[in-house]
């Protein structure tokens, strides 16, 4: 099985720019070492996360790299298009675009979006995406968005990614299934995989005549030999998504109260059997995040996992 990490990033008030660029490269660099050959790389305010995947990406010739995720409000399918299509050249194919529709609580004062039709949103935020990355042409004029190109928008030598989507609500996961390859689940435990997550993606996919569709499944994650105290660290830390519906709702389908009840902590044996659990339960590959939840020598361990996991 196929096991990635969300490579974390560097305080956003520690280094320089270029510093942050640097830092990220070298830690990648040494997530390969380890036998790590795919990285995803989250959206945040002081970066972009397709511009340093392509960085990244073009640095390290054996690392498939990826967005997980870049949310969709605030952005237009016109220039995520022209940014996928750049990144997709610079890695040489090795680039995969993971979309998000975001929390809404955080993303609304950032951006006034008052009245969002989020459903709406992405499936026409697919539709004109789609076309764009095939073809660099499209004429599209819906309830949420309008996309057209006065000249095509082709870029030689950038094929079309794989387009993910952190799909979590039914309807969402049958957008995403009809118009993308796959979702990018979080804190969707093996129960909610098994019973919600993958048949409702898969039944999309099939009616719309498309390949089965992946499901890379993020799992926060520490190798360590201090799991109590890890554990606890978790709960803390990942309480916010609590608080936001749509994980929530997650959440109860699996029947946790604390996000980080789902956190994969414990030895390295003990993670690999929880981490078999999603595999079993329809995950198509796997992607380990959070790992700042413990020291460098944990993070190590944990990435270690990577090169075990492929005996899985």
């Amino acid at each position: 099985m196929e096991l990635g990490i969300v490579l974390p990033q560097p305080a956003s008030d520690a280094p320089t720019p270029a510093n942050l660029v640097e830092t990220t490269i070298e830690q990648a660099r040494l997530a390969v070492g380890l036998g790590v050959r795919s990285a995803w790389f989250a959206q945040r305010m002081d970066f972009d996360a397709i511009a340093l995947a392509g960085l990244v990406g073009r640095e390290l010739p054996e690392l498939t790299v990826g967005t997980s995720v870049v949310p969709i409000i605030g952005r237009h399918p016109l220039v995520v298009a022209a940014q996928t299509r750049t990144t997709q050249a610079a890695t040489g194919g090795r680039f995969q675009l993971g979309l998000g529709l975001g929390a809404r609580n955080f993303l609304e004062p950032l951006f006034g979006v008052t009245e969002p039709r989020t459903i709406t949103q992405l499936r026409e935020f697919l539709t004109v995406l789609d076309p764009l990355l095939r073809t660099g042409e499209v004429d599209f004029a819906g309830q949420t968005l309008t996309a057209r190109t006065a000249w095509s928008g082709h870029l030689p030598g950038a094929q079309p990614p794989p387009v993910l989507v952190a799909a979590m609500g039914p309807k969402a996961l049958r957008v995403t299934g009809e118009l993308a390859d796959g979702t990018l689940p979080y804190l969707a435990g093996p129960k909610t995989l098994a019973e919600h997550v993958v048949p409702t993606i898969t039944e999309a996919a099939s009616a719309a005549g498309r390949p089965a569709a992946r499901v890379a499944t993020l799992v926060a994650t520490v190798v360590t030999d201090r799991a109590e105290e890890i554990r606890a660290r978790a709960v803390q830390e990942m309480a916010f998504y609590e608080t936001i519906p749509s994980y929530r709702a997650m959440l109860d389908r699996e029947g946790v109260a604390r996000a980080g009840e789902l956190a994969a902590i414990g030895s390295a044996e003990q993670v690999a059997e929880q981490l078999r659990a999603y595999r079993d339960a329809g995950a198509t590959e796997l992607v380990l995040s959070q790992t700042t939840l413990g020291n460098t020598e944990e993070q190590l361990r944990t990435w270690q996992l990577a090169e075990q996991a492929r005996d899985w």
